[in-house]
Formats: C-alpha cells, sequence, structure tokens
C-alpha cells in the first residue's frame, strides 16, 4: 500500500517545511526539501512505497510556459494555449533536473524493500491545464479547442507526450522502481475523445516508455473513466490501473483482465471519517479484490484535514488481512 498525496499537507512536519521555505515550487525545485517531504510520510507509517513530491505542470514548465502558484487559488500557466502558438515557447528541459536529483536523493535514502514512485500527468490532464492557462471544473477550453482545432490540439498532446517520456526516463534512470500517469480529468471527455486523447496519447506514452524501460512497471489512473476502464486497460498497454473512489471495485474485478493489477479505491473522505465507517469500506475493497494482485491506495490524493490518527487505523487494518 501507498496512498496519493501521501507527502502532504495533512502532516505537521511538511507545514513547517512549507512555511520555512516557502511556495509550493520553491519546494518542488529544491532536492533537499522535495526529497525531505517525499521520505517524510515514510517515517510515520510503514508504506510500501514512496511517491515523489513533484507536480504534473513541471511538464509544461519544461516545454516553455510560465509556472506560478497563486496562494488560494492554484497553478497559473501563461501563455494559455487557447490563444497563443505551440511554436512560440521556448522548451527549457533543464527545468526537469531538479525533479531527477531529488529521484536520486530519495532512492539513496530509502530501503531496498520500499518501492519508489514517479509519476507524470497524462497527455490529456497536461493539456487542460496548458490550454486553459490553470485548472478549470469541467475542461472546457481544452474539450473546445479539440473540437474545433483537433491539428493543433493533437501539436500540444505529441509535445507533451515528448516532454513526458523524457522526464519518466530521467526518473527511472534516478532510481524510480515504478511509474504513474496521473489523468484526473479523463473523466470529463465523450467516448469518441476518449479514445482519442486519453487511451491514444497514453498507449504511445506507456508503448514508448516500455520500450526504454522493459522492467519498470507503469501504472495509468484514468480518474472518472468509468465504464470506459476497460478500454483503458486493453488498448493503453499499462501495467496496473489505478480505480477511483466512484468505481465498484467487485464490478472492476468482474470487468478488467484477469490478472491484471489494480490500485485504489478508498474514498479520501472515508480516510478523514474513521472508525467503524472506515473500517467496513477498507474491508469492502480487499473483499472485492483479494483474487488478483491489489496495491492498496486512495481513489484520489489525502486531503488537508485528514487525521493522522486514521491514516495508522487503516496501515493497521490493511496490513493486519495479509
Amino acid at each position: 500500500m501507498w496512498l496519493m498525496r501521501q507527502a502532504g499537507r495533512y502532516l505537521p512536519e511538511y507545514r513547517a517545511l512549507r512555511a520555512e521555505k516557502g511556495g509550493f515550487l520553491d519546494m518542488a525545485y529544491d532536492p533537499e526539501a522535495a526529497a525531505e517531504i517525499t521520505l517524510q510520510p515514510l517515517r510515520r507509517f510503514p508504506m510500501d512505497g514512496a511517491i515523489l513530491f513533484s507536480d504534473i505542470l513541471i511538464v509544461p514548465h519544461a516545454i516553455g510556459m510560465d509556472l506560478t502558484f497563486v496562494a488560494g487559488e492554484g497553478p497559473r500557466l501563461g501563455p494559455p494555449l487557447a490563444n497563443a502558438d505551440l511554436a512560440g515557447l521556448q522548451p527549457a528541459l533543464e527545468r526537469l533536473e531538479p525533479i531527477w536529483r531529488t529521484v536520486s536523493k530519495v532512492k539513496a535514502a530509502l530501503s531496498p524493500e520500499t518501492t519508489l514512485l514517479g509519476f507524470a500527468g497524462s497527455p490529456w490532464t497536461v493539456a487542460t491545464y496548458m490550454v486553459a492557462g490553470q485548472g478549470s471544473r469541467e475542461q472546457a477550453e481544452a474539450r473546445s479547442l479539440a473540437y474545433q482545432d483537433p491539428g493543433k490540439f493533437d501539436a500540444i498532446i505529441r509535445r507533451i507526450e515528448a516532454v513526458t517520456l523524457e522526464y519518466l526516463t530521467g526518473q527511472v534512470e534516478s532510481g524510480a522502481d515504478a511509474v504513474q500517469l496521473f489523468d484526473s480529468w479523463a473523466g470529463s471527455l465523450a467516448p469518441a475523445e476518449f479514445e482519442r486523447w486519453v487511451i491514444a496519447p497514453t498507449a504511445r506514452l506507456a508503448g514508448a516508455f516500455r520500450a526504454r524501460h522493459p522492467a519498470t512497471p507503469i501504472i495509468g489512473f484514468p480518474k472518472g473513466a468509468g465504464g470506459k476502464l476497460r478500454a483503458y486497460a486493453d488498448e493503453t498497454g499499462v501495467q496496473a490501473v489505478g480505480l477511483d473512489e466512484t468505481v465498484d471495485p467487485a464490478w472492476a474485478n468482474r470487468e478488467l483482465p484477469p490478472g491484471l493489477p489494480v490500485q485504489g479505491n478508498l474514498d479520501p473522505l472515508a480516510l478523514i471519517a474513521g472508525g467503524e465507517r472506515l473500517k467496513e469500506a477498507v474491508e469492502r475493497i480487499l473483499d472485492a479484490l483479494a483474487d488478483r494482485p491489489h496495491i492498496f491506495n486512495l481513489g484520489h490524493g489525502i486531503q488537508q484535514t485528514t487525521p493522522i490518527a486514521n491514516v495508522e487505523q487503516l496501515v493497521e487494518l490493511v496490513k493486519g488481512r495479509k
């Protein structure tokens, strides 16, 4: 087991370090600080994996976009590509190097039995930020551009794929044992668009990655994919599939290819609730997925208000079933 965003704001030691270091990007681009944050949850909880502390928007920053984080509002990328030309951006791949140094530092500090997980955003989700210049609830700007100018949108996707491949390659060469592709906004697309902008780019990227690193597992996490999960599992070539909290794990066990490892999918709010409701939710997931390889995780990221005692309870529940 490991938890998405297990290195983060629910930990007082993280909040103390952030107060000392400043903004999010200051920490993400500081290998010493980022390595320390990555390791913090491992000191509290016997997780089986350490997840790299970074951000999916490192890739558009390396493509040449300006990146800032506005307190209380989130990331901003400029210029938004809905009205700007991708060709005008100046690639800055040196922006990836601090992240690779973080991976090296974490790997050197981990025990051999603890997996180091690297990650990147999937092309579709990263493109939604690049087109709009920020996050959006319905990803309307990216969806509109994909309909109205599919050639331009495809060029954006292809650029993301190319830089992401180099980014993940650097993570593996620096010590990552496995990588995950986060497609946080996969659920916002119509079925045909899902095939075109989620499945096809992920398949190209996963295939190119496996050609370079055949021994390194790649996990795909298409949040919100729902009934399209089977096609995603069949067609992308990822070696494990993450389930968000809306997926019935019993349904996933029936529908996904036999033997395919799955990851997930406890509701982060059940973790906040704790107690008997947490126990019931954990047992339901473990029972449903008992017949296939299963990485216990959340259905999305751990939330800032999560009590540490509840994470301790969760670990005891899961580890006690082994």
